[in-house]
């Protein structure tokens, strides 16, 4: 929320001499974030002038320019004089001819600086040094209008030659940007920061919405109806419709430069007197205000929802085909807007507007938040009534806007109007003695937290039916979000200040931390950074083709689960598989000159069941804990999430360095990668050859331990990393790590180290070239037993001497016994078991 401190000063007593830092540091102190100051981008001199004469002068191009003498200050020399005194007279250039002599604008002379940067200096323009320039309303920041130069008589100015202009149309206003967390909605107001910074400095307050009743009522003819027959929740859409009419406006009177720099400061551009002054009302009040041409309404209004099929065209010029949910505000036409977030074209006030009809409701939270999300149409409005806007305050508002009407717009304030509303009732809340201090740790007196509560807005009353010590407390209408005791206590450390409480470590209980899986999984993280992997998480998010084409880390077939309201519309599915997310990744860092990357992931896919729905509406309420079987409803509507780990290496493993070239990262890279996973695990990963589509032909492997598939490893296809924008060869594999750590056990035992020496033999098998190698040295361990200590494949040979459609594979074998020192016959006849198990299987031969 961007706040004028201007503006900010005509409802509580800001010190003069109080700069923005000083009051971004007071609303900090009652929990608000700074963001930002803004002000205007401009440097004087900028003066008030008037024009004493001037001559057209037209050029070759056909423009006509004004060149024209300008009194930009009062002189006691003697000069040209209109009657006014004399003045110092600047020759100014001008092409604009929407002034005449002896009117005031405003100069900006050598040395000014404008919005843009844009500086000013004279210069040798059309044959003549203009010595400055005139200024537009656009070209000091002041709107959008750049037909002609801003005349002061017109926005009803009358200021002595010379004055400083800034300080005249407010452009040395300043404002304060201030974060505003959801629940304190009250705070998107100047009314509602106002309250805050008197809470803050005990500045004295005043309430802009405090008049008297009578003169909020709002006449009659107008009154709208709610015919509301889907409420959401039980909650009708519209509580509360207050109209007032004010009829003879004249839509072409320009704007006052202090509200378009108030507007221009809050972050709203001027669009017109009329749009203005709403605008301007629901800054200052927190309401959110909508006027119609009354004249182009017909009939009553009727909130109502949405029929099936129903379109409207908003005011931003898009036709929407509306939902049932939608609430609507109707005429005799038909739609003519989405409740709380957009108006519709049909009943805009324009140009041609001379009656209008303006209305302050307080509509459903909840409807409102959905509408504006359905429609992805986000709005000052819809921002205000998702947060919950104060139901006391539709009248006042209304009534602000329509003096406004009357008194900048020229029209008259009528008798017609119409109030639909409902008794506002804030239930109270038992707030127990002591709760407080207790929860919040610090000694508060019991004169502390009524003066906290009562300074807020609530009516504080000693409890008188549950016997024991306490308050009844009934919050403000203004703040929906205390709801209870706890949210109680928070406003009470709140106003006191956050600084009270105290710094206490606390103690965790024994006997907990991180569970089995977590500690599983941060092993196998740690391991791979320590590997020199880089972890970098992703978005969650994808597309069916992505999925499709990476499928599941064990190859089942899954289908894809879209998001109803995705933040990316390119991107609305559940990821089931990591590796999209680190080609993401990977062509970034490409592209910013990072071209040897080692990255990993580790993150939650999802892996929803064939023929299973999942999702749901169902929305428990909020201020409720939800009972376990609707826990377990919530539950059954996600689908399972397992943790998957990933890796991606493309580019040099190792660098170019003298006396060696760079090594490109490659299939056996990946695969130490899997021996730092399988190892952090406490388990043994095997790899078996496989084909996968996202894969190359021959370059890919599955996964196993202990015979259940666990994930993949592989080289990407070139087709693949194309259309990834990765230049070069890139290797990836992908784990169900929750799977993985599972097969693991819940601890991991090392094995003690025997002090016998082991004894080493190798041996070459000879088998078809379809048979992998991993099922061969599957063969080999079973039939060696347990003197086998560890089996490696060292070379895989095809070619001349072992015949066509066959293959020589070489494995490295370690016998060692626990209790001896094997024999060299102990080790051949353990050997030779394993030989005759593949020779079984395999029709296995020993190479010659």
């Amino acid at each position: 929320m961007r706040v004028p401190l201007s503006w900010l000063r005509e409802y509580v007593d800001v010190a003069a001499d109080a700069t923005p830092e000083d009051v971004l540091a007071a609303l900090v102190t009652v929990g608000f974030e700074e963001e930002d100051i803004h002000r205007f981008e401009i440097t004087g001199p900028v003066v008030v002038g008037e024009v004493l004469a001037f001559e057209e002068e037209p050029q070759k191009n056909g423009k006509t320019i004004r060149w024209c003498q300008v009194g930009v200050s009062p002189s006691t020399g003697s000069g040209p004089s209109t009657g006014s005194g004399t003045h110092d007279v600047r020759g100014i250039v001008c092409g604009a001819r929407n002034f005449a002599v002896g009117d005031k604008v405003v100069v900006t002379l050598p040395g000014a600086v404008l919005p843009g940067p844009f500086p000013i200096a004279a210069r040798k323009t059309y044959g003549h040094v203009s010595d400055g320039m005139i200024a537009s309303a656009r070209e000091l920041g002041l709107g959008d209008e750049h037909d002609g130069i801003l005349v002061l008589s017109e926005l009803g100015i009358d200021a002595p030659v010379g004055t400083d202009a800034i300080a005249l149309l407010g452009l040395d206003d300043v404002a304060v940007d201030i974060n505003v967390t959801p629940d304190r909605g009250y705070a998107f107001s100047v009314r509602g920061v106002a309250r805050e910074y008197s809470h803050a400095t005990g500045a004295r307050f005043r309430d802009p919405a405090e008049r008297d009743f009578a003169e909020l009522q709002p006449g009659t003819g107008h009154t709208a109806t709610v015919d509301d027959v889907r409420p959401i929740r039980g909650k009708v859409g519209a509580s509360e419709f207050v109209t007032r009419v004010v009829r003879g406006v004249d839509p072409s009177r320009p704007t006052p430069p202090w509200m378009i720099a108030r507007l221009a400061l809050a972050g709203m551009r001027s669009l017109g007197v009329l749009i203005d002054i709403t605008n301007y009302v629901m800054l200052e009040l927190g309401q959110p205000i909508h006027g119609y041409d009354l004249d182009k309404l017909t009939g009553t209004i009727t909130v109502r929802r949405a029929t099936e099929g129903e379109k409207l065209t908003t005011l931003d010029g898009q036709e929407r085909t509306l939902h049932l949910e939608d609430l609507l505000i109707t005429d005799g036409s038909g739609p003519i807007g989405l409740a709380g977030v957009m108006g519709g074209g049909t009943t805009e006030m324009s140009g041609s507007t001379r009656n209008v009809l303006i209305e302050a409701a307080t509509f459903d939270p909840v409807t409102i938040a959905r509408t504006a999300r359905r429609h992805k149409l986000p709005s000052e409005a819809s921002k205000r009534f998702e947060r919950g806007v104060d139901p006391l305050i539709p009248f006042a508002a209304a009534r602000r806007v329509a003096d406004l009407m009357v008194e900048l717009a020229g029209g008259t304030l009528t008798d017609e109007g119409g109030a639909l509303y409902t008794d506002v009732v804030v239930e109270g809340i038992e707030l127990p003695a002591g709760f407080v201090p207790g929860l919040i740790g610090v000694d508060y007196t019991d004169a502390e937290i009524v003066g906290a509560l009562e300074k807020i807005g609530a009516e504080v009353t000693p409890s008188t039916g549950s016997g024991a010590p306490g308050w009844l407390v009934i919050p403000p209408t203004w703040r929906p979000d205390l709801t209870d005791k706890w949210t109680l206590a928070e406003e009470v450390a709140r106003i006191h200040g956050l600084d009270r409480l105290p710094s206490v470590l606390p103690v965790p209980p024994s006997g907990r931390g991180y569970t089995a899986l977590q500690q599983g999984r941060k092993r196998v993280a740690d391991a791979l950074a320590a590997a020199g992997f880089v972890e970098t998480p992703s978005f969650p998010f994808t597309t069916e083709e992505q999925n499709d084409l990476h499928g599941s880390a064990t190859g089942a077939h899954l289908p894809s689960i879209r998001l109803s309201n995705p933040l990316d519309g390119q991107a609305p599915f559940l990821r089931r598989s990591l590796i999209p997310g680190l080609l993401q990744t990977a062509h970034r860092n490409i592209s910013r000159g990072l071209v040897d990357l080692a990255l990993f992931e580790t993150g939650a896919v999802f892996t929803p069941q064939e023929g299973v729905a999942y999702g749901t509406d169902f929305i428990p309420p909020l201020a409720l804990r939800p009972s376990d079987e609707t826990l377990a409803a919530l539950n059954a509507s996600l689908p399972p999430q397992p943790r998957h780990v990933a890796v991606l290496l493309t580019g040099g493993i190792t660098p170019r360095q003298p006396g060696r070239a760079a090594e490109p990262a490659d299939l056996g890279d990946a695969l130490d990668a899997i021996r730092v996973i399988g190892a952090a695990a406490g388990v043994e990963i095997d790899v078996t050859q496989t084909h996968r589509a996202a894969l190359h032909p021959g370059r890919a492997g599955v996964l196993t331990v202990r015979g259940v598939e666990i994930g993949y490893v592989g080289e990407l296809h070139p087709e693949v990393s194309a259309d990834a924008d990765l230049p070069g060869r890139a290797v990836v594999a992908e784990l169900d790590l929750d799977r993985l750590l599972g097969l693991a056990g819940e601890r991991v035992v090392a094995e003690s180290l025997s002090t016998f020496p082991a004894a080493t033999q190798d041996v070459s098998l000879v088998v078809g070239a379809d048979v992998p190698a991993a099922d061969v040295r599957a063969a080999i361990v079973e039939g060696a037993g347990d003197l086998l200590e560890s089996v490696r494949l060292v070379d895989d040979y095809r070619g001349e001497g072992v015949g066509e459609g066959r293959k020589s594979l070489s494995f490295a074998l370690r016998f060692r016994a626990p209790d001896r020192t094997l024999t060299s016959a102990e080790a051949t006849e353990a050997k030779m078991a394993g030989v005759a198990v593949a020779a079984e299987r395999f029709g296995a031969s020993i190479r010659d």
